[in-house]
């Protein structure tokens, strides 16, 4: 038995017709009859007497054609609850943000949603990566937003925007004179890092051949601090492209892009798989849209409505 086995009994019954209730299933009639008798061997009973004129229901066709009135009203409501809850734009939204996104993003985030969508009450909160998925899964969450991939079946994925990385020099610092840094060269370079706490990696600390990742020694986003210790006591810090318009001016000339290869990264929009709230994830896609500058954007974003 089937919803739509359902819906075109409910059809014979008010048209009272094969042929006028087939053409309003936009179906032939022989695959409405067939459909119909499938319906009626397998409760074993004749649900529409097809010698009378017009076709009328049998007295248990009546009774299973006035409770499949119900299961389609009751299916309807349920459609139209899941609607609903896709279209508002109301209510709490908790938002994850690994903590070198957050300073970037936070701000503007409640600026635009303030006021573009008074009835939401945002609440952002900085966390790691793991913890995100974490309370994803569990639901304590709404959204998360973090470095791409993801890698985890129970959530969805939606790339935002993607970001290259700059080093941030010391005043004097011997590289520079360079206008890029290349990356295989920073493993003889002493950073200044935030991971377990602030502290400075020099070339002793990185193994031969170990592949340089951001996320893998950067989990606070206070860029401040890193370049008043660099500029404090020399050496270098790595910081991500959109933290450059939160630095003073002055010091940007500072900034050297990492070349040969770029070192990049993916920033995603991460949500449960069973996620529905539509209007709210564009909401939120639309805000980030406003503050990330459009060339970094990814193309799905750039274009506008997400469909779940």
């Amino acid at each position: 038995m089937t919803l739509q086995q359902l819906r075109y009994i409910l059809a014979i019954d008010q048209y009272r017709h094969f042929g006028k209730a087939a053409e309003a299933c936009d179906l032939t009639q022989p695959t409405l009859s067939l459909m119909v008798k499938k319906l009626e061997d397998e409760l074993d009973v004749k649900i529409f007497d097809r010698e009378a004129h017009p076709v009328t229901p049998t007295e248990i066709g009546s009774k299973i054609i006035d409770q499949a009135k119900v299961i389609i009203y009751n299916v309807n409501q349920l459609s139209e609850i899941t609607r609903s809850e896709k279209e508002a734009i109301a209510g709490e939204l908790k938002i994850a943000l690994i903590s070198t996104v957050a300073p970037v993003l936070v701000p503007g985030l409640f600026k635009y949603l303030g006021r573009n969508y008074p009835s939401i009450s945002l609440f952002a909160e900085e966390m790691l990566t793991d913890t995100i998925k974490d309370k994803l899964r569990k639901a304590e969450v709404d959204m998360g937003i973090i470095a791409g991939p993801v890698h985890d079946p129970d959530l969805l994925e939606i790339p935002l925007y993607h970001e290259r990385f700059f080093a941030y020099l010391s005043p004097n610092h011997p590289a520079g004179f360079r206008e890029s840094i290349r990356l295989d060269s920073l493993a003889g370079e002493s950073i200044w890092m935030i991971k377990d706490g602030l502290r400075l990696m020099t070339p002793a600390n990185v193994r031969d051949g170990e592949e340089l990742s951001y996320e893998k020694y950067f989990e606070g986003g206070r860029v401040g601090i890193l370049i008043q210790v660099v500029n404090d006591n020399g050496g270098m810090t790595i910081i991500p492209e959109t933290h450059a318009g939160l630095i003073l001016y002055s010091q940007q000339a500072s900034l050297r892009p990492i070349v040969e290869p770029e070192l990049k990264r993916t920033i995603s929009l991460v949500v449960r798989n069973d996620y529905i709230h539509e209007a709210k994830l564009n909401a939120v896609v639309k805000a980030i849209g406003s503050i990330i500058p459009v060339e970094l954007q990814e193309s799905l974003v750039r274009k506008g409505h997400l469909k779940l």
